[in-house]
């Protein structure tokens, strides 16, 4: 047998291995928020440790974790040296959003119905976990020369913006590989994506009892006044779109607000969060002063109306690199093998932690196990999951393209 039938044939004598892996990754909740993802990454390492896989355990000091609203965060990398040559990363995310409502299966059973996988983050991205690992498993078990290595990143603050994930292991000089694999979909191969901006806006107006409203300012009216002309920025975003294949045009959701204090009282203070995906072309600073500029433009038209503007994050776009086209290639050419159809490099108008890697230059795609589109998978929807044979067959591509760059 080639070299790939032999990776193959490997993956799928263990792949019952694989998605009881996975289903024990599932089992182990991490909401973020609250954010205490500590003893996923524990249960983690003891699951990796009979496969002779030693997992780094990086905790982020208390300090840090708190500042950015979670409870623990603990990274991990597991090291493979197999000689002289370039180190690939392959990262995927354990913190995933909160359950929400209606699941009709556990979201954190890892129930298997049909040939799917049900549970929160079984496809985003634990399933990756589980594509990774066992590809690295796949490799090794080869027992063929190689050069260079593979390390796998297992972190977990992507859902607040990857700065003490991969962020915090690449500012601490824990890592810095030549080439990354990022946890994906299994149908593309994503070479660039969004940017994003959220902001925290506070509108102050001017508490009063609700029986004599004139002798406060209604700081809930204001926002719904500075909402309506955030919401018509939409129209003109339309008309500005992106050159890359996969990303449209630039967009704005409001997706959080609070405020006030009884039925009864004029609301003196109202609180909403905003998100502004950004296309590769746009220039974030110009970004933030226009969204800046129409909130203060709006608030400054009412009387008694003052606003307090807080930047929660600020995610750059990514663009493609010439650096990854050795990743692109493999994986398209392994790709059109394994699920015999062809496997475009586009973008996506996600953001991710792959643009942390590629500001510490590290140049990076996004390929992993899961569908054809995040509405497909339910991520960050009830009944997120996975097709088993989508799980299986990435594991293979991932390995074939490992072989490739290293041996």
């Amino acid at each position: 047998m080639s070299a790939y039938q032999r990776i193959d044939a490997w993956v799928d004598a263990h792949f019952d291995e694989e998605v009881r892996f996975l289903q024990a990754l599932v089992r182990v909740p991490t909401d973020t928020p609250p954010g205490n993802n500590a003893p996923h990454a524990q249960r983690t390492a003891e699951l990796l440790r009979p496969f002779g896989f030693e997992a780094e355990q990086h905790p982020v000091p208390a300090q840090e974790v708190r500042a950015a609203g979670m409870e623990s965060v603990t990274n991990l990398i597991v090291r493979r040296r197999y000689g002289a040559g370039r180190t690939i990363a392959l990262n995927a995310h354990g913190d995933v959003v909160p359950p929400g409502d209606g699941w009709t299966h556990d979201p954190y059973g890892g129930e298997i119905v049909e040939g799917r996988l049900y549970g929160r983050a079984a496809a985003v991205s634990k399933s990756d976990f589980a594509s990774y690992t066992f590809a690295v498993r796949a490799l090794e078990a080869l027992a063929a020369p190689l050069h260079g290595g593979v390390e796998l990143h297992f972190t977990y603050d992507e859902e607040f913006g990857g700065e003490l994930g991969p962020g915090w292991l690449l500012r601490h000089g824990l890592t810095k590989p030549d080439l990354l694999i990022a946890a994906g979909f299994s149908y593309q191969v994503i070479t660039a994506h969004n940017g994003c901006l959220q902001l925290e806006v506070t509108v102050h107006g001017k508490m009063a009892h609700a029986a004599i409203p004139e002798s406060g300012v209604d700081a809930l009216q204001a926002a719904v006044e500075i909402l309506r002309a955030l919401y018509a920025c939409n129209q003109r975003y339309r008309q500005v779109t992106s050159q890359v294949p996969g990303i449209s045009h630039p967009y704005l959701n409001v997706g959080r607000i609070e405020g006030g204090t009884n039925t009864n009282v004029v609301p003196g203070q109202v609180t909403f969060k905003l998100d502004r995906r950004m296309i590769p072309e746009e220039d974030p600073a110009q970004v933030e002063a226009q969204v800046r500029q129409e909130i203060e433009r709006a608030a400054a038209a009412m009387p008694g109306i003052s606003v307090a503007i807080r930047r929660m994050l600020l995610a750059h776009s990514m663009q493609p690199l010439a650096g990854s086209q050795p990743l692109v290639a493999a994986i398209r050419k392994h790709g059109r093998a394994v699920f015999g159809e062809d496997i475009p490099a586009m973008g996506t108008p996600l953001y991710t932690d792959v643009r942390l890697y590629a500001r510490a230059g590290v140049p990076g795609v996004i390929y992993g196990a899961g569908p054809r589109s995040v509405l497909e998978s339910h991520a960050k929807q009830a009944d997120e999951r996975i097709d088993l044979e989508d799980l299986r067959r990435a594991t293979k591509v991932v390995a074939r393209t490992l072989y490739d760059l290293l041996a």
